[in-house]
């Protein structure tokens, strides 16, 4: 009887120590593609009007990093954001960065916001459609604010959903750890 015990024991331990070392493992793996995931052909081809006037087409980013923040103007923790990456716009693009700013909000809303609160790098509006496209880059939740970071070949290398701080972003483009 004891001996049926310890081998049950010792069993589950061992199951339970496999499942462990399975999902460190895991953690450890780039993030897979999300479930209705953007092909980047289709990705590349986007384009999308400015508040200023004229559009963006996404293929003019081809080729280098590009960091892609979707915001709004109704969303408190995307425009105490907008600092950090604007500051990281500015340090990394002698790097070789780019970053975009994908408004999912109307054209209004979004010029006024921008008159009051200038950044340096580009805004285009992707409406209430960029949510979708943001879950198509991985924002399971469909939540804003949600920053993405593609490499140079067009591949997901990031994914931050909720406020980031430059020093997540410099990690990133640095390609050191998240700081915590």
């Amino acid at each position: 009887m004891r001996r049926g015990r310890r081998t049950l024991l010792l069993v589950g331990t061992a199951a339970a120590a496999a499942g462990l070392a399975a999902a460190l493992w895991q953690n450890r793996r780039p993030a897979a593609a999300p479930a209705g995931a953007i092909p980047p052909q289709a990705l590349w081809s986007l384009r999308f009007p400015r508040p200023e006037g004229g559009e963006l087409a996404l293929s003019t980013l081809r080729g280098r990093p590009l960091l892609i923040n979707f915001w709004a103007t109704w969303c408190p923790p995307c425009i105490r954001e907008m600092p950090a990456i604007d500051r990281f716009a500015q340090q990394f693009a002698a790097n070789g960065w780019q970053v975009l700013g994908l408004a999912a909000d109307q054209e209004k809303p979004v010029r006024d916001f921008l008159s009051r609160n200038p950044v340096r790098y580009p805004i285009a509006l992707a409406g209430f459609d960029g949510i979708a496209l943001s879950r198509q880059l991985g924002n399971e939740a469909g939540a804003l604010p949600f920053t993405v970071a593609l490499d140079a070949q067009g591949r997901i290398a990031h994914r931050h959903l909720g406020e980031t701080r430059f020093e997540v972003l410099a990690a990133w483009a640095e390609g050191r750890p998240k700081p915590p």
